[in-house]
Protein backbone atom coordinates (compact mmCIF):
# COMPACT_ATOMS: atom_id res chain seq x y z
CA UNK A 1 0.00 0.00 0.00
CA UNK A 2 1.34 3.34 -1.05
CA UNK A 3 1.49 6.30 1.03
CA UNK A 4 1.64 9.92 0.85
CA UNK A 5 1.04 13.46 2.80
CA UNK A 6 2.79 16.96 2.93
CA UNK A 7 5.20 17.88 5.64
CA UNK A 8 5.75 21.83 6.28
CA UNK A 9 8.93 22.56 7.24
CA UNK A 10 9.10 25.91 9.37
CA UNK A 11 11.66 27.73 10.84
CA UNK A 12 13.26 31.09 11.19
CA UNK A 13 14.86 33.04 8.09
CA UNK A 14 18.46 30.98 7.71
CA UNK A 15 17.64 28.03 9.76
CA UNK A 16 18.50 25.88 6.68
CA UNK A 17 15.21 25.08 5.53
CA UNK A 18 15.67 24.77 2.17
CA UNK A 19 18.79 22.97 2.60
CA UNK A 20 17.48 20.33 4.65
CA UNK A 21 14.91 20.11 1.65
CA UNK A 22 16.89 19.62 -0.60
CA UNK A 23 18.74 17.19 1.27
CA UNK A 24 15.67 14.91 1.39
CA UNK A 25 14.21 15.55 -1.46
CA UNK A 26 17.88 14.25 -2.90
CA UNK A 27 17.86 16.71 -5.79
CA UNK A 28 17.97 20.69 -5.51
CA UNK A 29 14.55 22.27 -5.38
CA UNK A 30 14.36 25.14 -3.50
CA UNK A 31 17.35 27.98 -4.37
CA UNK A 32 20.24 28.32 -1.20
CA UNK A 33 21.96 31.66 -0.56
CA UNK A 34 23.59 33.29 2.78
CA UNK A 35 20.68 36.04 2.27
CA UNK A 36 18.03 35.78 5.20
CA UNK A 37 14.36 35.25 3.88
CA UNK A 38 15.65 33.71 0.59
CA UNK A 39 12.38 31.89 0.15
CA UNK A 40 9.36 34.12 -0.42
CA UNK A 41 6.82 31.43 -1.16
CA UNK A 42 5.95 27.81 -0.27
CA UNK A 43 8.44 25.40 -2.54
CA UNK A 44 7.16 21.69 -2.73
CA UNK A 45 9.65 19.12 -2.77
CA UNK A 46 8.60 15.34 -3.47
CA UNK A 47 11.00 12.88 -1.75
CA UNK A 48 10.41 9.00 -1.82
CA UNK A 49 11.47 6.57 1.06
CA UNK A 50 10.21 3.11 -0.34
CA UNK A 51 6.36 3.25 -0.53
CA UNK A 52 6.11 6.24 1.02
CA UNK A 53 5.82 10.03 -0.48
CA UNK A 54 6.72 12.58 1.40
CA UNK A 55 5.60 16.26 -0.29
CA UNK A 56 7.88 18.76 1.61
CA UNK A 57 6.59 22.27 2.07
CA UNK A 58 9.40 24.32 2.40
CA UNK A 59 7.68 27.48 3.33
CA UNK A 60 9.39 31.40 4.00
CA UNK A 61 11.07 31.78 7.39
CA UNK A 62 9.10 32.85 10.25
CA UNK A 63 9.81 36.58 11.52
CA UNK A 64 8.17 39.84 12.45
CA UNK A 65 7.14 41.18 9.15
CA UNK A 66 7.54 44.58 8.17
CA UNK A 67 6.42 45.36 4.63
CA UNK A 68 3.84 44.04 2.82
CA UNK A 69 5.90 41.28 1.43
CA UNK A 70 7.03 40.07 4.29
CA UNK A 71 3.68 39.75 5.53
CA UNK A 72 2.43 37.58 2.49
CA UNK A 73 5.39 35.31 3.43
CA UNK A 74 4.44 34.71 7.00
CA UNK A 75 0.93 34.01 6.22
CA UNK A 76 1.87 31.35 3.67
CA UNK A 77 4.18 30.21 6.35
CA UNK A 78 1.84 29.61 8.58
CA UNK A 79 -0.45 28.79 5.93
CA UNK A 80 1.71 25.68 4.60
CA UNK A 81 1.53 24.62 8.29
CA UNK A 82 -1.77 24.59 8.58
CA UNK A 83 -2.57 22.16 5.32
CA UNK A 84 0.55 19.61 6.40
CA UNK A 85 -0.10 16.29 8.05
CA UNK A 86 2.78 16.92 9.79
CA UNK A 87 5.09 19.65 10.89
CA UNK A 88 8.83 20.13 11.32
CA UNK A 89 10.53 23.12 13.07
CA UNK A 90 13.93 23.94 11.92
CA UNK A 91 15.97 25.49 14.90
CA UNK A 92 19.60 26.97 14.13
CA UNK A 93 21.11 25.12 17.55
CA UNK A 94 24.42 27.40 16.95
CA UNK A 95 22.30 30.64 17.10
CA UNK A 96 20.10 29.13 20.60
CA UNK A 97 23.10 28.44 21.86
CA UNK A 98 25.36 31.69 21.71
CA UNK A 99 22.08 33.13 23.05
CA UNK A 100 22.34 30.68 26.19
CA UNK A 101 25.96 31.58 26.75
CA UNK A 102 25.51 35.39 26.09
CA UNK A 103 27.38 35.46 23.05
CA UNK A 104 25.67 35.88 20.83
CA UNK A 105 25.56 38.33 17.50
CA UNK A 106 22.33 40.43 16.51
CA UNK A 107 21.52 37.74 13.96
CA UNK A 108 21.80 35.26 16.79
CA UNK A 109 19.03 36.87 19.22
CA UNK A 110 16.70 37.91 15.95
CA UNK A 111 16.83 33.70 15.37
CA UNK A 112 16.37 33.15 19.09
CA UNK A 113 13.63 35.18 19.31
CA UNK A 114 11.88 33.95 16.24
CA UNK A 115 12.42 30.65 17.34
CA UNK A 116 9.89 31.90 20.53
CA UNK A 117 7.27 33.59 17.93
CA UNK A 118 6.98 30.31 15.90
CA UNK A 119 6.56 28.49 19.45
CA UNK A 120 4.21 30.63 20.96
CA UNK A 121 2.03 30.38 17.74
CA UNK A 122 2.22 26.59 17.36
CA UNK A 123 0.44 26.84 20.85
CA UNK A 124 -1.98 29.36 20.01
CA UNK A 125 -2.87 26.26 16.80
CA UNK A 126 -2.69 23.35 19.55
CA UNK A 127 -0.80 21.89 16.90
CA UNK A 128 2.52 19.48 17.77
CA UNK A 129 5.81 20.05 15.60
CA UNK A 130 8.87 17.47 15.24
CA UNK A 131 11.75 19.84 16.55
CA UNK A 132 14.97 19.32 14.45
CA UNK A 133 17.82 21.28 15.59
CA UNK A 134 20.09 21.49 12.84
CA UNK A 135 23.94 23.38 12.62
CA UNK A 136 24.80 20.62 14.99
CA UNK A 137 28.44 20.18 13.73
CA UNK A 138 30.99 20.31 16.46
CA UNK A 139 28.40 20.96 19.36
CA UNK A 140 29.19 19.16 22.20
CA UNK A 141 26.03 16.40 22.74
CA UNK A 142 25.39 17.46 26.55
CA UNK A 143 25.01 21.03 25.34
CA UNK A 144 22.83 19.78 22.58
CA UNK A 145 20.71 17.46 25.28
CA UNK A 146 20.39 20.89 27.46
CA UNK A 147 18.94 22.50 24.50
CA UNK A 148 16.74 20.18 23.36
CA UNK A 149 14.74 19.77 26.73
CA UNK A 150 14.12 23.19 27.20
CA UNK A 151 12.45 23.31 23.96
CA UNK A 152 10.99 20.14 24.02
CA UNK A 153 9.11 21.46 27.61
CA UNK A 154 7.09 24.37 25.89
CA UNK A 155 4.83 21.72 25.01
CA UNK A 156 4.78 22.19 21.14
CA UNK A 157 7.07 19.01 20.13
CA UNK A 158 6.00 15.32 19.79
CA UNK A 159 9.74 14.44 19.27
CA UNK A 160 13.20 15.57 18.42
CA UNK A 161 15.77 14.87 16.21
CA UNK A 162 19.59 16.44 15.76
CA UNK A 163 20.37 16.83 12.32
CA UNK A 164 22.84 18.48 9.96
CA UNK A 165 20.80 19.83 6.79
CA UNK A 166 24.33 20.67 5.34
CA UNK A 167 26.68 17.56 5.50
CA UNK A 168 23.15 15.01 6.22
CA UNK A 169 24.17 14.09 9.27
CA UNK A 170 20.95 12.65 11.37
CA UNK A 171 18.82 13.01 7.88
CA UNK A 172 18.34 9.63 6.89
CA UNK A 173 16.48 8.85 10.53
CA UNK A 174 14.45 11.93 9.91
CA UNK A 175 12.89 11.23 6.59
CA UNK A 176 12.36 7.36 7.88
CA UNK A 177 10.00 9.13 10.79
CA UNK A 178 8.38 11.67 8.32
CA UNK A 179 7.67 8.13 6.06
CA UNK A 180 6.17 6.27 8.91
CA UNK A 181 4.08 9.24 9.53
CA UNK A 182 2.26 9.34 6.40
CA UNK A 183 -0.85 8.16 5.63
CA UNK A 184 -1.82 5.49 3.16
CA UNK A 185 -3.39 6.77 0.17
CA UNK A 186 -2.30 7.15 -3.54
CA UNK A 187 1.04 9.22 -4.51
CA UNK A 188 0.47 12.80 -5.29
CA UNK A 189 3.38 13.09 -8.16
CA UNK A 190 5.34 10.82 -10.79
CA UNK A 191 7.58 8.69 -8.68
CA UNK A 192 10.71 10.67 -10.18
CA UNK A 193 9.29 14.31 -10.37
CA UNK A 194 11.15 15.99 -7.47
CA UNK A 195 9.51 19.20 -7.50
CA UNK A 196 5.85 20.94 -8.14
CA UNK A 197 7.22 24.10 -9.66
CA UNK A 198 6.27 26.16 -12.61
CA UNK A 199 9.42 26.22 -15.25
CA UNK A 200 9.47 29.50 -15.97
CA UNK A 201 9.06 30.47 -11.95
CA UNK A 202 12.01 27.92 -11.24
CA UNK A 203 14.25 29.75 -13.80
CA UNK A 204 13.60 33.05 -11.94
CA UNK A 205 14.25 31.88 -8.84
CA UNK A 206 17.35 30.05 -9.70
CA UNK A 207 18.91 33.50 -11.45
CA UNK A 208 17.95 35.04 -8.20
CA UNK A 209 19.84 32.65 -6.19
CA UNK A 210 22.96 33.85 -7.99
CA UNK A 211 22.27 37.47 -8.07
CA UNK A 212 21.94 37.12 -3.77
CA UNK A 213 25.39 34.56 -4.34
CA UNK A 214 27.69 37.13 -6.25
CA UNK A 215 26.43 40.36 -4.70
CA UNK A 216 25.32 39.47 -1.02
CA UNK A 217 27.69 42.72 0.69
CA UNK A 218 26.50 45.53 -2.26
CA UNK A 219 22.65 44.61 -2.32
CA UNK A 220 20.20 44.59 0.81
CA UNK A 221 17.13 42.44 0.24
CA UNK A 222 15.69 44.06 -2.83
CA UNK A 223 15.75 42.20 -5.74
CA UNK A 224 13.44 40.31 -7.62
CA UNK A 225 13.28 38.34 -10.93
CA UNK A 226 10.64 38.29 -13.57
CA UNK A 227 10.48 35.67 -16.31
CA UNK A 228 9.53 37.54 -19.17
CA UNK A 229 9.66 34.82 -21.84
CA UNK A 230 10.50 31.30 -22.05
CA UNK A 231 10.36 30.01 -25.93
CA UNK A 232 11.32 26.52 -26.73
CA UNK A 233 13.43 26.25 -29.86
CA UNK A 234 13.48 23.32 -32.58
CA UNK A 235 17.05 22.45 -31.77
CA UNK A 236 15.77 21.42 -28.28
CA UNK A 237 17.15 24.13 -26.90
CA UNK A 238 15.43 27.23 -24.89
CA UNK A 239 15.31 30.98 -24.81
CA UNK A 240 14.65 32.61 -21.81
CA UNK A 241 14.76 36.14 -21.15
CA UNK A 242 14.43 37.63 -17.71
CA UNK A 243 14.19 40.95 -15.81
CA UNK A 244 16.47 41.83 -12.80
CA UNK A 245 14.65 44.27 -10.60
CA UNK A 246 15.88 46.70 -7.90
CA UNK A 247 14.63 49.25 -6.30
CA UNK A 248 16.91 51.72 -6.77
CA UNK A 249 18.50 53.57 -9.39
CA UNK A 250 21.89 53.30 -7.67
CA UNK A 251 21.82 49.56 -7.33
CA UNK A 252 21.60 49.42 -11.45
CA UNK A 253 25.26 49.17 -11.78
CA UNK A 254 25.56 47.01 -8.70
CA UNK A 255 24.20 44.15 -10.48
CA UNK A 256 25.76 44.98 -14.24
CA UNK A 257 29.41 45.39 -12.67
CA UNK A 258 32.55 46.84 -14.07
CA UNK A 259 32.20 46.40 -18.03
CA UNK A 260 29.22 44.12 -17.58
CA UNK A 261 31.13 41.53 -15.76
CA UNK A 262 29.03 40.79 -12.86
CA UNK A 263 25.42 40.35 -14.95
CA UNK A 264 27.96 38.15 -17.02
CA UNK A 265 28.52 36.24 -14.13
CA UNK A 266 25.26 35.83 -13.00
CA UNK A 267 24.09 34.93 -16.28
CA UNK A 268 26.52 32.32 -16.82
CA UNK A 269 26.10 30.18 -13.49
CA UNK A 270 22.42 30.86 -13.69
CA UNK A 271 22.38 29.05 -17.23
CA UNK A 272 24.59 26.29 -16.36
CA UNK A 273 22.34 25.66 -13.51
CA UNK A 274 19.47 25.65 -15.94
CA UNK A 275 20.58 23.65 -18.78
CA UNK A 276 21.28 20.93 -15.92
CA UNK A 277 17.95 21.24 -14.80
CA UNK A 278 16.31 21.16 -17.98
CA UNK A 279 18.91 18.63 -19.62
CA UNK A 280 19.11 20.99 -22.72
CA UNK A 281 20.43 23.92 -23.94
CA UNK A 282 19.61 27.28 -22.84
CA UNK A 283 20.10 30.49 -24.19
CA UNK A 284 19.57 33.05 -21.27
CA UNK A 285 18.99 36.83 -21.85
CA UNK A 286 19.18 38.92 -18.65
CA UNK A 287 17.92 42.81 -18.64
CA UNK A 288 18.07 45.02 -15.10
CA UNK A 289 14.93 47.07 -14.33
CA UNK A 290 14.38 49.72 -11.69
CA UNK A 291 10.77 49.98 -9.91
CA UNK A 292 11.20 50.78 -6.37
CA UNK A 293 8.20 49.38 -5.53
CA UNK A 294 7.84 46.23 -6.92
CA UNK A 295 7.71 44.33 -3.55
CA UNK A 296 4.51 45.52 -3.23
CA UNK A 297 3.19 44.30 -6.63
CA UNK A 298 0.98 41.16 -6.59
CA UNK A 299 1.71 39.98 -10.13
CA UNK A 300 4.98 38.99 -8.97
CA UNK A 301 4.18 36.66 -6.25
CA UNK A 302 0.11 36.22 -6.47
CA UNK A 303 0.44 33.11 -8.65
CA UNK A 304 2.69 31.45 -5.83
CA UNK A 305 0.23 31.14 -2.85
CA UNK A 306 1.24 34.86 -1.34
CA UNK A 307 -2.12 36.62 -0.44
CA UNK A 308 -1.02 40.37 -0.90
CA UNK A 309 -5.00 41.29 0.00
CA UNK A 310 -4.71 41.44 4.25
Amino acid sequence: MTKAGFVAIIGAPNAGKSTLTNRLVGAKVSIVTQKVQTTRFPVRGVAMAGEAQIVLVDTPGIFQPRRRLDRAMVRAAWGGADDAEVIVHLVDSAAELAVAARDAKPADRKAAADVETIVEGLKASGKQAILALNKIDGMKRDTLLGLSQRLFDTGVYSEVFMISAADGSGVDDLKARLAALMPEAPWFYPEDQTADLPTRLMAAEITREKVYLRVHEELPYSAAVETTKFEDHKDGGVRIEQTIYVERESQRPIIVGKNGQTLKWIGQKSREDLSQILDRPVHLFLHVAVDERWADKREFYGDVGLDFDV
